[in-house]
């Protein structure tokens, strides 16, 4: 009775498993077509340079393949290929609209930050808007094989300064950790959001992907010491004339109250 409830169990889990998977699959595919047909429709060369990626290639291993008598064999084995690479131009096409897209709006390049795949030997670790203003200017922090990137982006002369107070705070936390900048936008000596992603892979590969992990645990625990430090919630500044200290405090006991009970 127990071996045929068990069994049961498992049959169950793995239709369970089959549905899920399929669910994924068939949601996959919806969200590639909708994006194929939107940028179709955006891209008049889409379609024309993945047909020539596709045929040009099955004609090419065609015609190597009559070379030994193996024209067909090579024919699929271009035409493989040749799908390969229209899926990456497709690619390619898509991420440089998004791009033309975003323009110049606030958080485009900290979505690329986050947006960053790791490949081989080379991880990252993205902190979106470690400092910002009401400007809509930000600082994003990436810790990777370099060692730290600070990403800048907003205007210049305002951008500058908060990466330079990162860049001291990091230089006290992180010791020799060696800090790199880049100031995204169009101007001189600023990266385009285009490049971003291949301006972060020319920096010298300092660590090993287990050193980044561990710089990176490191300085995230730094970040939870100093916003949980006594005072930490106090304004900067001198202290107003005639401020009632005994009351500042019963409203910061109350507070970290209300933050206990809802942890």
């Amino acid at each position: 009775m127990a071996d045929a409830k068990q069994k049961a169990a498992a049959k169950a889990a793995k239709s369970e498993n089959r549905a899920a998977k399929r669910s994924k699959f068939s949601q996959s595919w919806r969200q590639f077509w909708q994006a194929f047909n939107l940028q179709r429709k955006q891209d008049k060369k889409l379609i024309p340079l993945m047909l020539l990626a596709i045929l040009g290639l099955g004609l090419v291993f065609f015609l190597i393949g009559l070379l030994f008598n193996g024209q067909w064999l090579m024919l699929s084995i271009g035409m493989t290929v040749g799908l390969a690479l229209a899926m990456y131009i497709f690619s390619s096409r898509l991420q440089s609209s998004m791009y033309d897209r975003m323009g110049d709006t606030p958080g485009a390049a900290g979505w690329t930050l986050e947006n960053m795949r790791n490949t081989v030997g080379v991880v990252w670790h993205t902190k979106t808007a470690v400092a910002a203003n009401t400007q809509m200017d930000t600082v994003h922090r990436v810790v990777g094989n370099p060692g730290i990137v600070l990403v800048g982006e907003g205007a210049p002369h305002r951008v500058k300064p908060m990466m330079a107070q990162v860049r001291k705070k990091l230089n006290r936390l992180a010791g020799d950790i060696p800090v790199y900048e880049i100031l995204v936008g169009e101007g001189e000596d600023q990266v385009t959001l285009k490049k971003l992603q291949r301006t972060m892979l020319k920096f010298p590969r300092n660590y090993k992907k287990n050193d980044v992990y561990s710089i990176n645990a490191k300085i995230e625990a730094m970040d939870r010491i100093g916003s949980t430090a006594p005072g930490a919630g106090m304004p900067k500044g001198p202290m107003p004339k005639g401020a009632n200290m005994a009351g500042m405090n019963r409203r910061m006991k109350r507070a970290n109250k209300r933050k206990g009970g809802a942890e």
